[in-house]
């Protein structure tokens, strides 16, 4: 797997996106994971389709499941600490210390083993759910 990934072309860009914003303490936050995470009772990822799961904000950790196809992805921390993959229970702390103005509504899961290329479609019509929902903010955990 190592000299596969290896393998694999980066995408290189030309110039670097430059967004003066507020101060993190008015921020609202949503996490975007690729750790292949759902809702218990959601439609499991399967393979690289490049698509994403919603997982509500007031979500418990024992509602969420991982269905990452990867054979070689250990799911251990996930099981033993979600905040591992999917670190809510930490923004809802910086939330309640002020460090952050809010936690979204909403956040969103992809499968990260998809082809990038794949999910460009997608996160653009993510990114309007995003603002709809005020997030002004990502946390971005790829895994």
């Amino acid at each position: 797997m190592r000299s596969h990934l290896r393998q694999l072309s980066c995408p290189s860009f030309t110039n670097q996106p430059w967004a003066a914003g507020l101060p993190l303490s008015k921020r609202r936050v949503a996490i975007i994971s690729t750790a292949g995470l759902h809702r218990r009772g959601d439609r499991p990822f399967e393979g690289m389709t490049g698509d994403y799961r919603v997982i509500p904000g007031d979500i418990k950790a024992g509602d969420l499941v991982m269905t990452h196809v990867s054979t070689n992805f250990d799911r251990l921390g996930f099981q033993r600490d979600w905040n591992v993959v999917f670190p809510l229970d930490r923004l809802r702390e910086l939330a309640a210390e002020g460090v952050i103005g809010s936690v979204a509504a909403y956040h969103y899961s992809f499968m990260g083993a998809s082809d990038p290329s794949q999910m460009e479609p997608t996160a653009h019509h993510l990114a309007r759910l995003l603002a709809a929902d005020g997030v002004d903010a990502a946390f971005l955990a790829p895994v």
